[in-house]
């Protein structure tokens, strides 16, 4: 026991020197030509690659404004298409477009402005901004937010581009069975494979910001004085964890149908398109409010600044933007008041519909509050934010009415929901969004915005989304029924739909003009001034010179707005009087501190600019585009490719074993450069993205608790059901794979080297003796997927348990290399704490799986 804690003592070595730092130390004097020296290594080390090099750059300012100009276009496409079909609405039997390209603009105009621009914008403003709201020099994984960035391009430009070949998905945005999986042409492949594609990268995004608001904070920034931007971002990336992965689950049985006949959605073969159903809405839901707390959050900076005082109820709002996204789990089956389900399932959900306007208004008031005890300018930002509070209430009060099942039942399906939805997301949204531009525009491009087109976009907007979406009420009343592409005429629509139309128009000149002023060239505008607004939060510390360091020296904070009430900061930070005012060996380099009281524990080196993240990305989107077209074997060959370029990735810049145990990191403070475990950004970025794998596993289980529920004859009488003995020697094998793995990484800590490779060689041979045995416990007795969804639904266990456990063998072979060319030692042993981790969550998958398949069927 005593060796075993000394080596763990010795891997993960203590800060050393004076924390925290006293005003003495703050103010003792810096020699300028070592200041000056200083700033020219920084300078060096975070510059931005030149010429056509540039598009290799992973620093987040960069890599944010790629994501957000990206989501904006894809905004201005999916708006173009809403003005096409506009068009086709303003009279009645009109022929502008034919019934099936109407179809597709409507299935293609929610898609996109769902998962083209709504999420990823709020990911990609975060990745610009929020190393600023911390103080911090970058995200702790740059490269994977780089990644995340080309996979979203390649996506958004495949799904987008299909319609251009009549090849568009014309199911509806949320695709729902049987329609869409008995759909002719490739259309709803391209959907599932292209959005599922998109999909990842918006994970990979969220697990980046978690991490990076976790662990990336400045010292002393405790979490109860996180920068209320930050505490929603943190809410709104777990929504996304948890959210996006049933979606996964349900793209997965999906195309398993499409492409290979498995009948999950096919009633005839016992299959139940209501699990669709479910599995979306859990998704579609949340979406919306991880959509509309972003927003939020721009407010809830841009509000005290106006009022110019810190917010009022912080901890109120904290808490109830945490309520919201904890209750926007439990209101999905309100989309599903007229599909027959039970009463009393309908008044639970109707119940849980209302409350969720409790936390929404909480903030909503603190806000009024702030304003109401401030000394209130009314800014451009602030216009634009009053906007979006009336039109998201007008909104949230429809809402209050479809909550109510009666009436839903009356208006569901019709244009009243239709006016209710773009109330909320244009007022929850848009309006905010746009408000955020104007605010943090001087932060991003150190130039400001026009005020007076600014307001002629704001006043364009406000009418005329008003002037389209009002009247729709009314249309919806009145019977018109949604994604119709035309109607008759004698029916007392036509006049509303032209007023409609007319309306669509004007609010498309207001975003012409913002997006004119977005755009256009302002090299010859003079520089804003460092803080315009006059805000107290630590993002308005930046340099009006374009330095890709972000912060001079990261800063000591003890207060929610540091710039106002921490006399000094921002010179002392100019000064590099606080942390990291060095880049010594020439390195990227950031602070890593606790996730609760934001204690300095190491200094991390952070990636530079690479190809390499371009290229796994534009692999890994062959391994999900090629199969839309049937072309196989180029995938998996594209999905190797993608796979060897991110061992490659990971080899060559991730748990580099430094050159001296720890460094100064200022103030007389030495951090570690190297550690691993639970102290570590890595191990948090595979926990997190692990916590969202197992909500997309449980959502699996949960379709095989539905089909048990639902059907009278699940499993069939006389079903054949998997072979237990077999499968119970796959989960003791695999058991035994996880065991090994364990093992090495204890031993390989206790010095044993010899010992840790030979369980690091024994660990993938044991995972794929139980990838073969699994496999065959379903397939020697005769499991016919394809003849009812009973077998299919354990097929598909063990094909999603199976990949899983591939993917462990990859990473056990990564460690066993690591372990033999000395990447991994007794110390440095990160690579051991971080699959060892992934392969707690395998081996549940796996227990959960063997129990399900080969127990459960028995019991039932």
């Amino acid at each position: 026991m005593s060796k075993t804690r000394t080596h763990r003592i010795d891997r993960h070595t203590d800060p050393e020197g004076p924390y925290p730092p006293t005003e003495e130390m703050l103010a003792e004097p810096i020699d300028p030509e070592l200041r000056k020296a200083q700033g020219e290594r920084l300078k060096k080390a975070w510059a931005m690659p030149k010429g056509w090099r540039y598009i290799s750059a992973v620093n987040n300012s960069e890599v944010g404004k790629w994501y957000s100009l990206t989501a904006f276009g894809f905004m201005i496409l999916a708006g173009i298409m809403s003005l096409i079909m506009r068009v086709q609405l303003a009279v009645p039997e009109n022929d502008f477009v034919s019934a099936d390209l109407y179809n597709q603009l409507f299935t293609m105009h929610g898609s996109a402005m769902m998962f083209l621009f709504a999420v990823p914008m709020f990911e990609a403003i975060s990745i610009l901004l929020l190393p600023g709201f911390l103080g911090a020099r970058d995200m702790p994984f740059p490269r994977l937010s780089a990644y995340g960035y080309w996979a979203f391009l390649i996506g958004g430009i495949f799904v987008m581009g299909s319609i251009l070949f009549g090849a568009a998905p014309d199911s509806g945005w949320f695709m729902y069975p049987p329609l869409a999986t008995q759909s002719e042409g490739i259309g709803s492949d391209v959907w599932l494979l292209g959005l599922s594609f998109i999909e990842v990268a918006s994970i990979a995004a969220a697990v980046e910001l978690i991490v990076g608001t976790l662990k990336c904070r400045p010292p002393g920034m405790r979490v109860n004085v996180m920068p209320l931007y930050a505490w929603y971002v943190l809410v709104v990336g777990g929504m996304i964890l948890f959210a996006f992965p049933p979606l996964i689950a349900g793209d997965f049985l999906f195309e398993m149908e499409r492409s290979f006949d498995w009948p999950f959605f096919d009633p005839t073969r016992g299959g139940d398109p209501m699990l669709w159903q479910h599995l979306f809405w859990i998704f579609g839901h949340p979406e919306v409010y991880i959509i509309f707390l972003p927003s939020i959050a721009i407010a809830a900076m841009v509000v005290p600044t106006a009022a110019q005082r810190p917010i009022v109820g912080y901890s109120w709002i904290v808490l109830s933007a945490v309520g919201t996204g904890f209750l926007s789990f439990g209101l999905w089956v309100h989309h599903m008041f007229t599909t027959g389900l039970p009463a009393l399932s309908l008044g639970f959900f109707s119940a849980a519909s209302e409350a969720v306007v409790i936390p929404t208004g909480i903030q909503l008031f603190a806000f009024v509050a702030t304003l109401m005890v401030g000394r209130v300018k009314m800014s451009l930002p602030m216009l634009w934010i009053a906007g979006a509070l009336a039109i998201f209430t007008a909104g949230g009060l429809t809402g209050v009415m479809i909550a109510i099942a009666p009436f839903d039942w009356q208006v569901h399906d019709s244009y009243f929901i239709v006016a209710h939805l773009h109330y909320t997301l244009f007022g929850g949204m848009v309006f905010p969004l746009i408000a955020g531009i104007y605010y943090f525009y001087p932060f991003m491009t150190k130039k400001t915005m026009s005020v007076r087109l600014g307001r002629w976009a704001f006043w364009l907007l406000f009418t005329g989304f008003n002037i389209t979406f009002l009247p729709m009420h009314l249309t919806g009343l009145k019977g018109m029924p949604r994604r119709v592409f035309t109607y008759p005429g004698d029916v007392g629509w036509d006049w509303l739909n032209m007023i409609s139309t007319i309306g669509a128009f004007i609010a498309a000149a207001g975003f012409a003009v913002f997006a004119y002023d977005l755009l256009r060239p302002k090299g010859r505008q003079p520089k804003a001034p460092r803080n315009p607004w006059n805000g107290g939060t630590l993002e308005w510390s930046a340099e009006t010179t374009d330095h890709g360091w972000g912060s001079r020296s990261i800063p000591y904070v003890t207060t929610r707005y540091p710039l106002w009430q921490q006399k000094g900061i921002v010179e002392r930070m100019d000064e590099g009087r606080y942390y990291l005012p060095d880049a010594e060996e020439g390195l990227r380099e950031t602070l890593v501190t606790s996730v609760i009281d934001a204690k300095p524990l190491q200094v991390m080196r952070v990636t530079g600019p690479a190809w390499v993240t371009l290229w796994a990305a534009a692999f890994t989107g062959g391994a999900f585009i090629l199969p839309t077209f049937h072309i196989y074997v180029p995938a998996i060959i594209s999905g190797v490719l993608a796979i060897l370029c991110i061992c490659y990735w990971l080899w060559t810049s991730t748990a580099i074993i430094p050159e001296k145990t720890k460094k100064d990191a200022g103030l007389g403070l030495k951090l570690p450069i190297y550690i691993s475990g639970p102290g570590a950004a890595g191990w948090w970025g595979v926990f997190i993205t692990m916590l969202g794998d197992a909500t997309a596993f449980a959502s699996l289980i949960f379709g095989v608790f539905f089909y048990w529920t639902a059907s009278p004859d699940f499993p069939p009488e006389g079903s054949i059901h998997a072979n237990w003995i077999v499968m119970a020697a796959a989960a003791a094998l695999l058991t035994a794979s996880w065991g090994a793995m364990l093992g090495s990484r204890q031993l390989n800590m206790n010095g044993r080297g010899d010992l840790a490779t030979a369980c690091l060689v024994a660990a993938p041979l044991l995972a794929l003796a139980g990838i073969g045995a699994m496999i065959l416990s379903v397939w020697l007795p005769g499991l016919e997927p394809t003849s009812h969804v009973y077998p299919a639904v354990m097929w598909g266990l063990v094909v999603w348990t199976s990949a899983h456990v591939g993917a462990g063998v990859i990473m056990q072979l990564y460690c066993l290399a690591a372990v033999i060319f000395g990447k991994v030692t007794p110390r440095y042993d990160a690579p051991l704490w971080n699959v060892t981790l992934f392969w707690h969550f395998v081996i549940l998958t796996v227990l959960v799986t063997a129990a399900v398949v080969a127990a459960l069927p028995r019991v039932l």
